[in-house]
């Protein structure tokens, strides 16, 4: 890997600042997901950026896509992050169902589907984990019951991100139910305003409610909206993950470098003297820098593959315990004043709280320590 731009990738690295110099508002920089105003505001944005091209850059051109190579991609991310551009609000549509129905979906599912995820028309969630499986997904009760029309669905899904705005799911359920673990896994497209859906926001720490419960009762699912073969719904639902973990690593680090940088401001600003501290602050630039490289490191391989390999998992661990340390670092400089700082100072607060989350969502640390021992490392399986 080249970490320098090439004439091409300098070109549209400078053509994606100016167009987010020129789109961006105040409204919208730094704006929080849980919000109402910013969810509103944040579909106009997601819309621009489908009009301008930058929705589904690496999708194929023949899928409403750009075709353009990942590394345009993961400038795109940086330059978003670094000026605090929310992310289109079809993120789990763009990042995870787009990408498997690529993969598995018939051609009238790829036509029916796709445009309207890049376009923002639709706004996609996932139903994945469960009360009894979160980080362990072959445990899924959720059931499937074929019948003439396609298949019934019960049960329960939790810690599903945009769950209260979402047209549509991926859904994993247990179709087989004398199935156990891997096998007998159907995955299901299920229209969320169909009978029989109930979201239940959950309250966050943080005050918002950004994630939610689903609750399936007797929901009939057309059998024209299974993704892959009836049964074999586990290495759908891999394809979702590799993509999850795969495209996150920019996108959260450029997030990362902004909350060094206004570290460092605050580090400064404060007249921090402590050598401890100044340690701990270091420390993390240092963790910041690391991160790039192993993320790029991760993109050689993709650009290679054209599949996102387990090294997602290294980013994903090591962005959710930076942030954690960072925002807490930050909270503990500010002293007695965090609990009452308002503006910019009051955000470290939210951002600590919401910190808390980073290392549960998208895999739990202890799951992603597991697959970067055997899938990365090559260590033994440990069970």
């Amino acid at each position: 890997m080249d970490l320098r731009d090439s004439p091409e990738e300098a070109e549209f690295r400078a053509e994606v600042q100016a167009w987010l110099e020129a789109n961006l508002t105040d409204e919208l920089r730094g704006g929080r997901y849980g919000e109402r105003r910013f969810e509103e505001a944040s579909r106009a944005w997601s819309r621009k950026l489908f009009d301008a091209g930058y929705a589904g850059l690496t999708w194929p051109e023949e899928y409403g896509g750009a075709g353009a190579p990942y590394s345009y991609q993961a400038i795109f991310l940086e330059e978003s992050a670094r000026a605090e551009a929310p992310q289109h609000i079809g993120v789990i549509g763009l990042g995870m169902a787009g990408p498997t129905i690529i993969a598995f979906g018939t051609e009238e599912q790829k036509a029916r589907y796709l445009p309207k995820i890049l376009s923002a028309e639709e706004i996609w969630c996932q139903g994945f984990s469960e009360p009894g499986a979160g980080s362990d997904l072959a445990s899924v009760r959720t059931t499937a019951v074929q019948n003439d029309g396609g298949f019934l669905v019960n049960g329960q899904k939790v810690w599903s991100s945009f769950a209260h705005l979402a047209d549509w799911c991926i859904l994993v359920t247990r179709s087989d139910p004398e199935s156990q673990r891997h096998a007998g896994l159907t995955y299901l497209l299920v229209d969320m305003h169909a009978p029989g859906v109930e979201v239940r926001p959950l309250r966050q720490i943080t005050g918002e409610s950004e994630f939610n419960e689903i609750f399936f009762s007797d929901v009939q699912v057309p059998a024209e909206n299974v993704l892959g073969e009836v049964g074999e719904g586990w290495a759908v639902a891999m394809t979702t993950l590799l993509h999850e973990r795969g495209t996150l690593g920019f996108a959260l680090t450029g997030i990362l470098d902004v909350s060094v940088r206004k570290l460092l401001a605050l580090t400064r600003e404060r007249g921090v003297d402590d050598p401890l501290l100044l340690d701990r602050v270091a420390q993390e630039w240092i963790e910041l820098q690391a991160l790039k490289l192993t993320n790029y490191r991760a993109l050689t391989a993709l650009m290679k593959t054209g599949i996102p390999g387990p090294e997602g998992s290294v980013s994903k661990l090591h962005w959710s315990e930076s942030n954690q340390r960072l925002t807490k670092l930050a909270l503990e400089i500010l002293g007695e004043e965090s609990q009452v700082a308002a503006d910019g100072e009051g955000d470290w607060r939210y951002q600590q709280l919401r910190s808390r989350g980073n290392t549960i969502e998208a895999g739990t640390s202890e799951i992603l320590r597991n697959i970067v021992a055997e899938r990365v490392l090559g260590l033994p399986r440990s069970r």
